[in-house]
């Protein structure tokens, strides 16, 4: 009878759900999933942090709309995937953490990095546990398979011990499930629908907020033949940015707080009603239609409704189906007067953005960086003010071709985020928007994207402090008492020359786009250092910044 490691039914089970990298940092309890890897042509990206590969894994999730895979070793390389996961769990991103642990036989008596590791990510994931038998490892991953892509997607854990990853089992005993979940969408209840498209049809100010939901559920096409039809006001946050393009006459971003005080019915289509809604509190009128694939989000904060548990795009479907079986609908009138103010707070944040100042303005920055994207550049923001900015001027070209954090505002995805997207599009122009701070979290990564070949360009925003925090501390505080919040002028591009990577150091707006070219016409791992105006945002300081 066929016998089989446990490492290598890990690998074919990977495999089998279609999952061609992982990304990891080594460890003696984990090297049985290396072999079966290498077995199942399945491709090993190793980080230098352990949180760079669980975030790595985070992003590889978001742009396969799969399920992203980090292999690591027990004790602290488990704790190091902790904030990636946490970080994964607020933004529904369906992240797998495979974490190895002490052999049974020594388990609870002081074995080499042993910890209690299933517990601690309970909180944070959909689900965790530990995989008690070789036999049972296709199980527990089928498993984890299902839940993290489940209705809203997320993390799980799963903790394999070295001598199960190193037991030989026989085939017959651990057999490869085949057809372990469905992707059927899930179509909403019809009475529901038509509850939405009757708040619509009796709606004069409507306003429509999609998120990463949205994406997950690939509702492009659904949401911009309902904003055709309907002269919908749309509003993108999250993965949801670029599921219209950015001339749609329906589309608009900086007028969102206005409209959303204005509007008489909101319809929030796959995003919940956190600090970025104003957690659901809109203008008195308004009428709240919530649309979500798990029910247990649906009312949270505020009263809903109506409530609709299902796929994003085939509820937008469904209500655009509604509404033209009721006569149609539109709210022309409505969108022009939201045009009109959108135009107005873009004519006042342009004034930023043409500012030829030196040191840079941060609008400026993100000014030259969207005249110089296309539909092949993949933009990454990890960041604070200089992120914030970015959001407010750059119109992602499509689908994926923006990633941040999400909700939990967490520092230093942006190199960990581009080498997924760089192995995943080899052929696009992969750039991270960072901040200087944010860039000392996983800035070695670029070390990572060398050994690899995996070049892309980061763009550091230097203002040598953590700005989005120290401009509303000096403004309470004063400046004396603005503490904790200073960086140096690092010349971090000539961290990147170090690591064998190409830098430039940018003074002033008109280097900007020759640098850009430059760093990716080098076929390197690359940092253009820009010098940003330290005051430059001082006007906002207190206020919050909402991607």
């Amino acid at each position: 009878m066929a016998k089989i490691m446990g490492g290598h039914l890990v690998a074919a089970m990977l495999a089998r759900e279609g999952i061609s990298t992982i990304f990891t940092l080594c460890g003696g309890h984990i090297a049985p999933i290396y072999d079966g890897c290498l077995e199942h042509q399945v491709d090993i990206v190793d980080t230098r942090h352990e949180q760079a590969a669980a975030h790595a894994a985070d992003a590889w999730a978001r742009l396969t709309r799969g399920v992203g895979v980090a292999v690591v070793t027990a004790g602290p390389g488990v704790t190091g995937t902790v904030t990636a996961v946490a970080n994964a769990y607020q933004a529904g991103s369906p992240l797998l953490v495979i974490g190895g642990a002490a052999p049974r036989p020594f388990q609870g008596k002081g074995a080499l990095q042993e910890m209690e590791q299933v517990d601690l990510f309970k909180p944070i994931t959909k689900w965790s546990a530990a995989v008690p038998d070789a036999t049972r490892i296709p199980e527990f991953m089928a498993r984890a398979f299902r839940v993290a892509l489940d209705g809203r997607p997320g993390p799980v854990f799963l903790e394999m011990a070295f001598d199960i990853l190193g037991d030989f089992v026989n085939a017959d005993d651990a057999p490869l499930p085949a057809r372990y979940r469905s992707t059927a969408r899930r179509y909403p209840d019809p009475k529901a629908v038509r509850q939405a498209a009757e708040v619509l049809r009796r709606a004069r100010r409507p306003v429509l907020i999609a998120g990463s939901g949205a994406y997950w559920d690939g509702a492009s096409e659904a949401l911009g033949r309902l904003a055709e039809r309907t002269a919908l006001p749309v509003y993108l946050n999250g993965m949801a940015r670029g599921l219209l393009p950015p001339d749609h006459p329906s589309l608009f971003a900086l007028s969102r707080g206005k409209a959303l005080k204005q509007a008489d019915a909101v319809i929030v289509a796959g995003t919940p009603l956190d600090f970025r809604l104003r957690y659901g509190q809109f203008g008195e009128e308004a009428r709240l239609v919530q649309i979500e694939p798990d029910g247990t989000t649906l009312g949270h904060n505020r009263d809903v409704d109506v409530g609709i548990i299902g796929d994003v795009a085939a509820t937008l479907a469904a209500l655009d189906l509604a509404l033209e079986e009721m006569g149609g609908v539109t709210f022309a009138g409505w969108r022009d007067d939201v045009a009109a103010v959108e135009r107005a707070m873009a004519e006042a944040q342009a004034e930023y953005e043409r500012l030829d100042t030196s040191p840079v303005n941060h609008f400026r920055l993100a000014r030259e960086i969207e005249a110089w994207a296309d539909e092949t550049t993949t933009i990454i923001g990890d960041g604070g003010d200089v992120v914030a900015m970015a959001a407010k001027v750059i119109r992602p070209r499509g689908p994926g071709l923006w990633l941040d954090p999400g909700p939990l505002g967490c520092l230093g995805v942006g190199q960990p985020f581009a080498l997924a997207a760089k192995k995943l599009r080899p052929d696009h122009k992969v750039l991270v928007i960072s901040g200087d701070g944010s860039f000392g979290f996983n800035g070695f990564e670029l070390d990572t994207a060398l050994r690899h070949g995996l070049p892309f360009v980061t763009v550091v925003g230097n203002d040598a402090q953590w700005g989005q925090i120290r401009n509303p501390q000096v403004l309470f505080f004063g400046e004396a008492r603005a503490v904790a919040t200073q960086l140096a002028p690092t010349r971090y591009d000539l961290v990147a020359e170090a690591l064998g990577g190409h830098g430039e150091l940018v003074e002033s707006p008109a280097e900007i786009q020759p640098a850009l070219e430059r760093a990716f016409a080098s076929g390197k791992p690359a940092v253009v250092n820009v010098s940003l105006d330290p005051k430059g945002l001082a006007h906002l300081a207190g206020r919050a910044y909402v991607l």
